[in-house]
């Protein structure tokens, strides 16, 4: 099964995710990413940090960045 890996890119900063983990897809390691960038940005709501410009890099295992989630994408203003 591949191993993705999530980084954290928020500006110029990046937090490397050193362990990744297994899914069958891509398309259930965006799923999973896009639930994780929600709870990121209610703890980011919760605490009044800043809301604009991060975002999750999915990588695979040889560095190469597949997808991007970003925070922004996952809000639902209805």
């Amino acid at each position: 099964m591949p191993r993705y890996f999530f980084h954290i890119r928020d500006g110029e900063k990046m937090e490397v995710d050193p362990e990744g983990v297994e899914f069958p897809t891509l398309e259930s390691a965006v799923l999973d990413a896009q639930a994780a960038a929600r709870e990121m940005l209610a703890e980011r709501l919760l605490t009044g940090e800043r809301l604009d410009g991060q975002r999750l890099e999915i990588a695979d295992e040889t560095g190469s960045v597949l997808q991007v989630v970003t925070f922004k994408s996952v809000m639902n203003f209805h």
